[in-house]
């Protein structure tokens, strides 16, 4: 709720979506579901919505049927919504809707338009909308035109490609003869345009007009007329890629959105600094290399096993870390520093394990402590000598 003037501000009111004719699988039984009972006695003061789901059509709306038993909390925010080029009126008024649930990849974004209620003596008025209310109670609305995505984020890999998936749906009579299309991406507080497009409804090709500011960058236009697919396309895929993604619908007077984080992830190229490990009488450094990876937060750890015993053992002293150091690319590079004393045992195992996001398991590259060369310092001045008195 909020003021249209004088920089009133906004304020958040309880409210209830009944969402009705939600598709029900056919192992589904009704009997587990609980319907909606409106209030015996209609209350003005209450914030009911009710509309029908089946046109145009709630994209996985199933989804919603269980997800507080499955303790998954839906997100639900209603405000009013003004469409582009008319002057705010009661009749019909209109209501954007957002919808999510946390943990699942649904997520979709409803026009919704008030219908007309036969009003007599006994209809009521809700207090705070000032909108006439059904006999039960209730807003009747329908749906108009919705934008949704079957993902809230994806991860891919540095120089691959993704999808970003969004789509548009709405009521069987068109809102407008052309739709318009804008993915932008958001990233550290700044944004820019990455693809612009727009086509009439009529499928004439000539009509369609792109312009694509990230190479790479591509939607199916084909698709986008006949399943009101707007799915943007990214190929190369760039550490500056990464970001929030808004897919904008526009239908003549409405438009809607949808928000899709990206992540950029690169798996580490891990090594150790020697290819064989012999003991000395001093101590001696050995080095975990992490290169090229994305994002930033990588881990190193050492751990030694001696060979008298089964579980390895964390070492004491996890040594020194270098400075972080960034490529061209956005990638990084860290090395960690272990100090190998003398006192180790011959085939004692060390290892060094790195855990980054990129890796589903943690990777761990290791190297067995050899035994001391033995001292050949007098064979060698011996043969000195030797060589010496045969020549002389």
């Amino acid at each position: 709720m909020g003021g249209m003037g004088g920089g009133s501000l906004f304020s958040r009111t309880p409210a209830t979506l009944v969402l009705r004719d939600v598709p029900v699988g056919p192992d589904e039984s009704l009997d587990t579901l609980t319907p909606f009972a409106p209030p015996s006695v209609p209350d003005p003061d209450l914030i009911l919505f009710e509309n029908k789901v089946s046109s145009p059509e709630i994209p996985n709306a199933g989804m919603l049927l269980h997800a507080d038993c499955n303790e998954q909390e839906v997100m639900c925010e209603i405000s009013r919504y003004t469409p582009r080029g008319l002057q705010e009126s009661s009749d019909p008024a209109y209501f954007m809707v957002s919808l999510s649930v946390e943990g699942l990849d649904f997520s979709t974004s409803l026009i919704l338009q008030t219908l007309p209620v036969e009003k007599d003596q006994t209809t009521l008025t809700q207090s705070k909308l000032r909108l006439p209310l059904s006999q039960s109670g209730t807003l009747l609305t329908k749906v108009i035109f919705l934008v949704f995505s079957d993902i809230n984020s994806v991860s891919a890999p540095l120089r691959g490609d993704v999808l970003l998936n969004c789509g548009f749906k709405q009521e069987e009579t068109p809102l407008a003869p052309d739709v318009g299309l804008e993915w932008r991406l958001q990233h550290r507080g700044r944004g820019r345009k990455v693809l612009e497009m727009k086509t009439k409804l009529d499928d004439t090709e000539e009509a369609t007009v792109v312009h694509g500011e990230r190479n790479g960058s591509s939607v199916d236009a084909a698709l986008l007329l006949s399943e009101g697919n707007v799915s943007m396309s990214l190929t190369r895929l760039k550490v500056v890629d990464e970001g929030t993604y808004i897919c904008t619908v526009n239908l003549g007077h409405f438009h809607a959105q949808q928000v899709i984080q990206l992540r950029i992830i690169q798996p580490p190229q891990v090594s150790l600094s020697e290819e064989k490990l012999v003991l000395k009488n001093s101590p001696q450094t050995l080095s975990c290399h992490c290169a090229k990876y994305y994002p930033l937060d990588a881990q190193m750890e050492w751990f030694f096993l001696p060979p008298t015993e089964t579980e390895p053992k964390l070492f004491p002293n996890q040594g020194s870390l270098s400075s972080h150091r960034q490529h061209g690319d956005g990638t990084f590079t860290l090395s960690s520093h272990v100090t190998i004393l003398p006192s180790f045992s011959p085939g004692t195992k060390i290892t060094c394990r790195v855990t980054h996001p990129a890796l589903d398991d943690p990777l761990y590259i290791s190297i067995v402590a050899e035994p001391a060369q033995p001292d050949s310092y007098w064979w060698v001045l011996g043969f000195l000598v030797v060589t010496v008195l045969f020549f002389y």
